[in-house]
């Protein structure tokens, strides 16, 4: 990624088109929901929202946007996508079920115990006991990411059934990661964990918090989840094409809480460390946090 020009000034772009996803976790991938809105950013155009394609459903399906964005992004176009919902979770997570600090794996191992991307199958379900094993992959609401921790009023990945919660999103929309990341292997970059600099000419997926910048664009009728879109496309194209966005891209971090976020995720747009409160505080024990060593 080049380094980022003087606000105002312009830079060559990284990316030929932004893409604003905001998330539902409700009923079933299969289900058409509302909830579900893309918006697209090509050029210097205004972001457009991209409708399903032509079929009795009149919204989205999770397993129609993957499909979707695995098209896209197996195009030779230079693209990036914001998502809104958590990529990973809490490093105690990992030291709580004895996992590797190993991002690819949580995946394979999240799903086989959270198949939230199966037919048929509710989060809650799985929270039930119905589907999958989710008894064995439980967290804790009070356990917070470094980067909820420094976003302020981001929610925890497990607080569930409260306004403005992510977990559900999240608990459905990680094997849905899983999916692109298997389907379209190198092509795409998984920001920040396949590393902080996204190569020329790659695409790449982000996780992204729309709350940072929706308030920035006026609302024009949209409903809030059509403006969580829309601003996600705009803002990353508004700092793809003033030089900004790659200085998001590389947070100002310790690099011990830089390790720590390539377990955990970052959400692009939060800011860095180093001028703000203290590192992490790492879980004691073996496992997750000592491979980090």
């Amino acid at each position: 990624m080049s380094p980022p020009a003087e606000p105002g000034r312009g830079t060559m772009r990284a990316f030929q088109r932004t893409i604003g996803v905001d998330y539902s976790g409700a009923e079933t991938p299969t289900a058409s929901l509302k909830g579900l809105r893309v918006y697209l950013a090509e050029s210097d155009a205004a972001p457009r929202e991209v409708p399903p394609p032509p079929s009795p459903r009149k919204y989205w399906t999770r397993r129609g946007i993957a499909e979707w964005l695995a098209e896209r992004l197996a195009e030779d176009v230079p693209t990036l996508v914001g998502i809104d919902h958590g990529f990973s979770f809490p490093l105690r997570y990992f030291e709580a079920h004895g996992l590797l600090a190993d991002w690819p794996a949580f995946l394979d191992d999240f799903q086989r115990h959270w198949p939230t991307d199966e037919d048929h199958t509710y989060v809650d379900f799985v929270r039930d006991g119905t589907v999958g094993n989710g008894a064995e992959r439980q967290g804790n609401a009070r356990w917070r990411r470094l980067t909820e921790l420094r976003a302020g009023s981001a929610k925890s990945v497990f607080h569930f059934d409260v306004q403005g919660s992510v977990a559900k999103s999240t608990h459905a929309g990680i094997p849905w990661l899983r999916f692109l990341r298997q389907r379209l292997g190198p092509r795409v970059h998984f920001w920040p964990f396949d590393g902080w600099e996204v190569p020329a000419g790659r695409s790449a997926i982000a996780e992204v918090y729309p709350a940072l910048w929706s308030r920035g664009f006026a609302r024009d009728g949209r409903t809030s989840d059509q403006h969580d879109a829309f601003s996600i496309a705009a803002w990353l194209a508004m700092a793809d094409r003033d030089g900004s966005l790659a200085t998001f891209l590389q947070p100002r971090l310790s690099a011990r809480d830089r390790a720590v976020a390539q377990v955990e995720g970052w959400i692009l747009g939060v800011a860095g460390a180093l001028d703000a409160v203290g590192g992490v505080t790492m879980p004691e024990g073996r496992g997750a946090a000592d491979s980090l060593h």
